[in-house]
């Protein structure tokens, strides 16, 4: 028997994003509970742009309808340089070791600022 592709959407075809995070001492390092809803890639970099994490280590990627997963830690990385230079914000403290090791060193386009524009 030949199964055909389905065009009603499948609820569990989505990506999720979950971050490690480093407690330091002997909390060490966990992945936190994360509600389901707000396991996307933009809510996952608002909170980490926000402070919700202590120490992120790694994001991770997955996606078990598709079967894949994957370490998304440098494309977060370039993301919040990218975000946090465009609204011309220092990096947070939390974030700094994060955005080191995980940055893939490309220059961040800064917006320029147009003279005599209203």
């Amino acid at each position: 028997m030949r199964h055909s592709l389905s065009i009603v959407p499948d609820p569990d075809d989505r990506d999720i994003y979950l971050v490690l995070d480093d407690f330091g001492g002997h909390l060490g390092r966990a992945w936190p509970e994360a509600d389901e809803e707000r396991t996307d890639r933009e809510t996952v970099i608002i909170d980490l742009l926000d402070g919700q994490f202590s120490n992120p280590v790694r994001v991770v990627s997955f996606n078990t309808a598709k079967g894949w997963s994957r370490d998304v830690s440098e494309e977060i990385a370039d993301e919040l340089r990218q975000r946090l230079g465009a609204e011309d914000r220092e990096i947070p403290p939390d974030l700094e070791d994060f955005i080191e090791r995980h940055g893939g060193g490309r220059p961040v386009q800064l917006p320029l600022p147009l003279r005599g524009a209203a």
